[in-house]
């Protein structure tokens, strides 16, 4: 027999799960949102699209907030490495059409 406190707690829990993911997504399209503005500005600039060595401060400080936290390190780093790689991709798109369009530009 299945006990009810135990089911309502697991829906308590549920939920709290839930509003994080929500809060963790809500998060990650305000960091993109940033991210779009740094690839545009590169782009405008010339910069490259990736940063090697602000990746590597990232990662670092990514793992020590991680830690401090009582998060799995590697976890915290396995994320944001997928997060770089998002970032980076879209910072290659930006800079492509920036070049396309001032290719574009200077033809006319």
């Amino acid at each position: 027999m299945i006990d009810e406190k135990a089911t309502e707690e697991l829906a308590r829990l549920r939920r709290s799960i839930d509003n994080i993911d929500a809060a963790l997504v809500h998060l990650l399209a305000e960091r993109f949102k940033c991210t779009q503005q740094v690839g545009a500005l590169k782009a405008l600039t010339g910069m490259p699209p990736a940063d090697k060595n602000r990746e590597r401060d990232q990662i670092a400080r990514l793992r020590t907030l991680a830690t401090d936290a009582g998060l799995d390190p590697v976890l915290a780093e396995k994320f944001l490495a997928f997060v770089i790689a998002e970032v980076i991709h879209h910072h290659e798109r930006i800079a492509e059409a920036s070049n396309a369009a001032s290719g574009r530009s200077r033809q006319t």
